[in-house]
């Protein structure tokens, strides 16, 4: 290399200055002697850092290429879906079947092989891509190839879509609610904050300041559904009576409790405010401010981010030595609550493994001195509570067992949705319940207030007023993002809960402990998504 090259010429001058100066020689040229060698060496140390700079630039191309053509195909594929996705119906489809079995398909698996052959054939340096095994190759090839006869197959059918006449003329208005202004401009917020690595780190106050809005914007649509409507116009309170009762209909099949609606006739002074009757309106008013209120003591629980992640927080508090009984009272009132909110659309066997797993739930944070019975004086008998854990995993697989045995039942033997939606409910219960046996004591109230507020938004604010599939998923996945910083997690390794990984096993098991750290800490966000599921699956007859 021309930098070592430099560095050993400047090496050997030193070595004869050196030489010169324990000889005493004091002259001019010791003095010039000496700034050649300064010099040689800041020549050689300049080298040595150009060559080291070009090393480090040296990319491998060919793999980021193959990675970014995945990346552009899935995005355009996507961008040609949403139209549909977006619409009232949230229709969601991606032509990839046909491709498969086309000619184009196999003429570009070819000549992709033959070009990923040549290219690794031919480089130089080393290639990632190229090192890989051919059959994971060739998976790649055919991935690429199938995504992009999906998107010519999703442009083709968009030209043959346009040119076919409208079978539903334009049914809804093109105007936009404030809702929907919010949840796009949210969403594009969003997306645009991820440009700056200090809102990565505080990423969680991004997600609390659009679900705070959004309940703001949701306060605002009710009282215009319950008041600000004109009460003079019939075909909106025909409407909206129509809403209700199919709303009525569809809790009694599913077993959920809301009340039904009144009798009266609606004549053309009827008010959309007599829809939703009594406490009901206001609860239903109230609804989101109290899910404000739920948002702002769960700030409280978990501090995380960067700046202020060290500040005292009242989980800390909890998590005292000093604070024991404190901390057992309410990890046993939130297994309690847990219980109320989940068992409403279980089957019995269900209602019963569920009580009796919480209740493992709690011995088993006994058992390893987290919380305290009330006849238990101090924890000096701390276990791993292995007996236990394995107890609550029991009840876990039978809930999780029974939900999927319902779910296979109305796919397979009856079309019945209601048999759909109890089993996707139960698995979502199943899952609850692992969720109260990963998390730690102080967290408990997140799950609890997690439930609460999937209750009052399902029961007060969804149904009632009547939101599309695509704003209820947005909704819901904004309040899982949310819920996963309440959790106490941040966009940095560190606050990840690895003793979940442990819970139940006895040594380190690779699977089951990357499985249990996986769910404990996304369970939030996934919690969220599977109430979607049971929430659109119980929404059919729309």
């Amino acid at each position: 290399d021309p930098g070592y090259e430099h560095f050993k010429i400047a090496e050997k001058s030193h070595g004869n200055w050196i030489k010169l100066y324990l000889e005493g020689n004091n002259s001019e040229i010791l003095l010039n002697l000496g700034k050649k060698v300064l010099k040689q060496y800041l020549e050689a140390l300049k080298t040595l850092s150009s060559s080291l700079s070009k090393q480090v630039a040296q990319y491998d191309m060919y793999s980021m290429m193959v990675g970014t053509v995945v990346v552009m195909e899935v995005l355009l594929l996507l961008l040609l879906s949403v139209p549909k996705a977006l619409g009232s119906r949230a229709e969601f489809e991606v032509p990839l079947s046909p491709p498969l079995f086309s000619l184009l398909f196999y003429l570009m698996c070819l000549m992709l092989c033959a070009v990923h052959v040549v290219v690794c054939t031919s480089a130089e340096s080393l290639c990632y891509f190229c090192s890989m095994s051919w059959l994971t190759a060739v998976g790649v090839m055919m991935l690429i190839s199938a995504l992009m006869c999906g998107i010519l197959s999703a442009i083709a059918k968009i030209f043959e879509n346009s040119r076919l006449p409208l079978k539903y003329p334009a049914v809804s208005s093109s105007s936009w609610s404030e809702i929907d202004v919010l949840i796009l401009a949210g969403t594009i917020g969003h997306v645009l904050s991820l440009g700056a690595s200090s809102f990565i780190e505080e990423e969680h106050q991004t997600w609390y300041f659009l679900i705070n809005t959004l309940c703001l914007a949701l306060c605002q649509e009710l009282c215009r559904n319950n008041f600000l409507l004109k009460e003079c116009d019939p075909q909106h309170s025909i409407t909206v009576k129509q809403n209700f009762d199919s709303i009525r209909e569809a809790s009694e099949c599913k077993n959920i409790d809301i009340p039904a609606a009144g009798d009266s006739k609606l004549g053309k002074t009827t008010s959309s405010a007599e829809i939703i009757k009594g406490s009901d309106k206001w609860i239903s008013l109230a609804s989101p401010w109290i899910i404000l209120i739920c948002c702002r003591l769960l700030r409280s629980l978990n501090q995380t981010g960067v700046q202020w992640a060290h500040r005292p927080d009242f989980g800390h508090w909890l998590t005292s030595s000093e604070h024991k009984s404190e901390l057992s009272f309410l990890a046993a009132v939130s297994l309690f609550m847990i219980f109320f909110l989940v068992q409403r659309r279980c089957s019995l066997v269900s209602k019963i493994a569920m009580a009796l797993g919480l209740l493992g739930v709690y011995s088993y944070r006994a058992a390893i001195g987290n919380v305290i019975f009330p006849w238990q004086h101090d924890s000096k008998d701390i276990s791993k509570g292995i007996t236990e854990a394995r107890f609550v995993f029991v009840f876990v697989l039978g809930i999780v067992f029974t939900g999927t045995k319902d779910l296979l039942k109305s796919q397979v033997i009856s079309a019945d949705s209601s048999v759909k939606s109890t089993g996707l409910w139960e698995v979502y219960s199943g899952l609850v319940l692992l969720a109260a046996l990963l998390f730690r004591p102080h967290n408990l109230p997140v799950l609890v207030f997690c439930l609460l507020i999937q209750t009052m938004m399902t029961k007060y604010i969804w149904r009632p007023v009547k939101f599309d599939a695509a704003q209820i998923t947005v909704m819901h996945y904004w309040f899982g993002q949310a819920f996963f910083y309440f959790q106490g997690n941040s966009n940095g390794i560190a606050t990840v809960d690895v003793s979940a990984g442990f819970v139940g096993l006895e040594s380190y098991v690779e699977i089951p402990a990357i499985f249990l750290t996986a769910f404990a800490t996304y369970a939030g966000p996934l919690l969220w998504a599977i109430h979607l599921l049971c929430y659109l699956s119980s929404e059919v007859r729309r």
